[in-house]
């Protein structure tokens, strides 16, 4: 007597099987091109990130046009209407992002600057100290549009000129000055010994993140397939 082995499909197993490959595989495909697309996106950046700087002036930018690219502006710091960033931790110690007005030059409009991250203390009622220029100075860094998507950790958004996040149309509320719609990331060379750390995270895309829902919807695929050809095999006894 000898083993083998027969398929026997079944009509809505086999539609229910072939509709559940049929729509991860899109979906997994549909990623890999998302993924493709922030390919070619990141490329891009990289490209405008080694442009010529944009130089910022009085007149109001557009930040859609000015978004992730290198800019420079002259003016002067305001540390009256600087805020504190809370809750920025580097290494496991906590800190402020420091961000604050220039006052560009030639007008009456600024641009907010994040001059980097200061350590705070466990005295939650002692602030840093931040050294500030004095003077015109020329700030080159990465603009950026600070968004709207974080979870504040209490009702108290802004106490005083600590703040927990972040926007701009917070900052207009809060203060009577015209900025530009964007931040200035500030560069590391160039800046003063001011004692403020600036190492920014380069622009994420999300690249790897469609990359990596691809791959489980295409593992979730292959996983229908062998579940459905695994239960309808049979093993038959041939004489």
């Amino acid at each position: 007597m000898k083993l083998g082995f027969e398929f026997q499909p079944s009509l809505w197993p086999t539609l229910a099987a072939a509709a559940g490959i049929a729509l991860t595989a899109a979906l997994g495909n549909w990623q890999l091109g998302r993924g493709h697309e922030k390919t070619a996106l990141q490329a891009r950046l990289e490209q405008l990130a080694r442009a010529p700087p944009i130089n910022v002036s009085t007149q109001e930018l557009n930040a859609a046009g000015v978004q992730l690219r290198r800019v420079q502006a002259r003016g002067i710091f305001k540390p009256k209407y600087m805020v504190l960033i809370d809750n920025r931790v580097r290494y496991g110690v906590a800190g402020f992002h420091v961000v604050m007005p220039l006052k560009l030059a030639g007008g009456d409009r600024y641009v907010l600057v994040n001059r980097g991250w200061v350590a705070g203390s466990r005295d939650r009622s002692r602030l840093p100290e931040v050294r500030t220029p004095p003077g015109t100075v020329v700030v080159s860094g990465l603009a950026v549009v600070p968004g709207a998507r974080f979870f504040e950790l209490s009702t108290k958004i802004a106490e005083g000129n600590v703040w927990q996040n972040l926007t701009l149309e917070r900052y207009r509320q809060a203060v009577p000055i015209a900025i530009q719609p964007f931040v200035i990331q500030q560069d590391q060379e160039g800046a003063p010994d001011d004692g403020l750390v600036r190492e920014w995270l380069p622009p994420d895309v999300g690249v790897d993140r469609h990359y990596g829902y691809a791959f489980q919807w295409f593992a979730l695929s292959a996983l229908i397939l062998m579940f459905y050809l695994v239960t309808h095999v049979r093993r038959i006894r041939e004489a």
